[in-house]
């Protein structure tokens, strides 16, 4: 039997089980309005790419492919990335698999305490609400599930490497497109993948991207959160 989930402010139905059904549980919904869209799980088509992947892990891929194929329709994507939330604003960091990017969010909460939290670890939603950047935390998190259900603004991206020395630097231009492309979720058809690309193209324009070379001490969470909050603060006039 289908439930409906309200992810990324969208309501949405969604037949489930196993790892899919768990982490998806903050996300229920018992609202009897039309489900603006239908998830729906393929396990074959994953198998095609990985044939000895369990059903629960193959479904739980599945159902997160789905979801953001037609997130695209609703002004959003998916972007690989630690996202963590400092007094009320979203700060993500995206890389390859293995670089530290959830490493470096635990850093945050360590120095922010109380006044930070991760909004998803994995596979936040971002999109566009009423004209600003929200990132979203959604059921697919991750490896430890950490994710909230809710939306926050967006303050700012950067594309994380690992360095001995601590450097942040404004990312813009074709390299900042080619990196955040290799970070989402890439549909097949090409009507969805141009709705990929504008959104992209919008988010560099609309939201600040960094470049961060950071080892993994404290300082390098001095470094980034400097140069981004004081960013937004320049352009927010805060």
């Amino acid at each position: 039997m289908a439930n409906k989930y309200r992810i990324a402010g969208l309501l949405v139905s969604m037949e489930s089980f196993g790892r899919t059904v768990e982490q998806a549980v903050p996300y229920l919904c018992d609202s009897q309005e039309a489900a603006d869209f239908i998830v729906q799980s393929n396990i074959e088509a994953v198998r095609e790419t990985f044939p000895n992947m369990t059903d629960d892990m193959a479904e739980y891929l599945s159902t997160g492919s789905s979801f953001y194929r037609q997130l695209l329709n609703y002004d959003g994507f998916m972007l690989h990335s630690s996202a963590v939330v400092v007094d009320g604003r979203a700060y993500l960091f995206s890389a390859d698999c293995g670089t530290g990017k959830s490493t470096h969010t635990q850093l945050w909460l360590r120095h922010f305490g109380e006044r930070a939290y991760i909004l998803n670890d994995d596979k936040p939603a971002l999109r566009i609400v009423d004209g600003k950047w929200y990132a979203f935390g959604t059921p697919w998190s991750g490896k430890y599930d950490m994710s909230v259900n809710e939306g926050v603004e967006l303050a700012g991206i950067a594309m994380l490497e690992r360095a001995e020395k601590n450097t942040i630097e404004p990312y813009t231009g074709k390299s900042a497109v080619f990196d955040i492309y290799r970070q989402v979720n890439r549909p097949k058809s090409y009507e969805y993948r141009d709705k990929l690309l504008i959104l992209i193209g919008k988010l560099i324009t609309d939201v600040p991207i960094w470049k961060l070379e950071c080892n993994m001490e404290t300082d390098a969470v001095e470094v980034a959160y400097n140069a981004m909050h004081d960013f937004g603060k320049m352009n927010n006039n805060e």
